[in-house]
């Protein structure tokens, strides 16, 4: 025979049990994000309503680093968001907020970035880091907030969302490295080959049709080059697989045509912040940076123009100088868009399925980051420069051309992998000579190892 519970036992047991049942409650309404749940945010393509200035990129809120942030103007509304590469479940969002917070604001999804879901929604909200459950589907996700905390704009440290789901390519982690990182290029350098009236990307199969261009690398390019015959042809670049066409404008002085001497370089760099994130072109891919109708304003302030015009002493200008020191030469240098739409290898005006990163970090239109191309051409023209000109104008006409055909995509990625992703300031065949325990990508001979 069992003995019997006093009433003072009795209670306490109730206690207890109400005690277990309100913590699994509780518990319950806390869970954190399923462990089947993943983070599928971070290094997406971010976008914003506004960025506060250089170094701000939304990117910057879902880069994994809690030291860089995205920060808005100080205005209401604003919006930052997410692509999440594809349809996924949303089933948590972690704001990590700097001081200037969202009071109001509302966290949405939406299939295609244009019609949206409230998912969450407040008008108390105090900063600091919130951890919000939700239930949703979208590919794209977005804080939009309608009142600030604060005098100043909106300002995220992270922006984390999880669930299952989203597609595409997994980005490339962040790689570690004992040295100190000061570049991340590496060079094309290749040499004249023509002068023709011809432009494959702006006139394809119209030979004449365009002004004077100066050619370089790949030796057959004229207005009938497609990416089969750029492939099937020779190239004056010093890496063999380095088949692609650059042309630009050509120079005169009066009427005297200014050959470029010797190898053009041709950067590839990192145009992002997260430079180990960018992937190699694909093969086909072609377009047009700057433009022969600008003004000077409009190249100077465009985010290619680089360093304008130099010689001798004279730098940043954005005419051709009037007059250089004799036995200098006219250096131009101007950065091309270095964001693609991940889906065309051109578009109607040879420039809208590119774009250029903004606050270092490229726009959810345009997700894939690209090697950015910086040309920089010399002109062996000096002494007076006043009646020089480009075949398309004034100096700030300047533009250049590029049709992507490195013949073996594993050489080019190899490059790209080793010196951009790497960190690295190397040669034509991936090779830095200030860090030569690094290795070179490619052989003497420009081939795999």
């Amino acid at each position: 025979m069992q003995p019997s519970r006093s009433p003072s036992m009795v209670r306490l047991g109730l206690i207890a049990s109400t005690l277990v049942a309100m913590v699994v409650a509780s518990l319950a309404l806390i869970t954190p994000v399923s462990a089947v749940d993943s983070l599928l945010s971070q290094g997406r393509a971010a976008s914003a309503s506004s960025v506060e200035g250089g170094g701000y990129g939304a990117g910057a809120a879902v880069d994994g680093d809690p030291g860089t942030r995205w920060s808005s103007a100080a205005a209401d509304p604003q919006w930052l968001q997410v692509d999440l590469g594809g349809t996924a479940t949303i089933s948590q969002v972690v704001l990590s907020w700097e001081g200037a917070y969202g009071k109001a604001f509302k966290i949405q999804t939406s299939p295609d970035g244009t019609g949206w879901t409230d998912v969450y929604s407040t008008t108390t909200g105090a900063g600091g880091t919130q951890t919000l459950n939700v239930t949703g589907s979208g590919r794209y996700v977005r804080m939009y907030g309608t009142a600030r905390g604060t005098g100043y704009g909106y300002s995220l440290w992270e922006f984390k969302v999880y669930g299952t789901g989203g597609s595409g390519t997994t980005p490339r982690p962040k790689p570690t490295f004992t040295d100190e990182v000061t570049h991340h290029e590496f060079q094309a350098n290749c040499s004249w080959t023509a002068n023709k009236p011809d432009d494959p990307i702006v006139f394809p199969g119209m030979p004449g049709a365009s002004h004077m261009h100066t050619f370089v690398g790949n030796r057959t390019t004229n207005a009938n080059s497609t990416l089969s015959s750029l492939l099937a042809g020779g190239t004056s670049c010093t890496n063999p697989h380095d088949k692609s066409a650059y042309w630009f404008p050509s120079f005169y002085k009066g009427s005297q045509l200014i050959q470029p001497v010797g190898d053009q370089v041709i950067y590839y760099k990192s145009g992002i912040l997260e430079y180990w994130r960018v992937e190699p072109f694909p093969q086909g891919l072609r377009y047009v940076a700057g433009s022969p109708t600008a003004t000077m304003d409009q190249f100077r302030t465009s985010p290619g123009a680089v360093e304008g015009f130099e010689c001798g002493n004279i730098s940043k200008v954005w005419d051709i100088p009037a007059s250089c020191p004799a036995g200098s030469q006219v250096n131009v240098r101007y950065q091309a868009p270095s964001c693609w739409d991940g889906v065309h290898l051109d578009s109607a005006d040879h420039k809208s399925h590119m774009a250029y990163p903004v606050g270092g970090y490229c726009p959810s239109t345009h997700p894939v980051a690209v090697p950015m191309l910086e040309f920089k051409i010399a002109f062996p023209a000096d002494g007076d420069l006043s009646q020089a000109r480009l075949a398309s104008g004034r100096g700030y006409t300047w533009h250049y051309d590029f049709f992507n055909a490195w013949d073996d995509p594993a050489i080019l990625n190899a490059l790209v992998t080793h010196c951009i992703n790497g960190g690295l300031q190397c040669n034509p065949r991936g090779y830095d000579l200030y860090k030569p325990h690094r290795g070179a990508a490619l052989t003497p001979d420009y081939q795999l190892p």
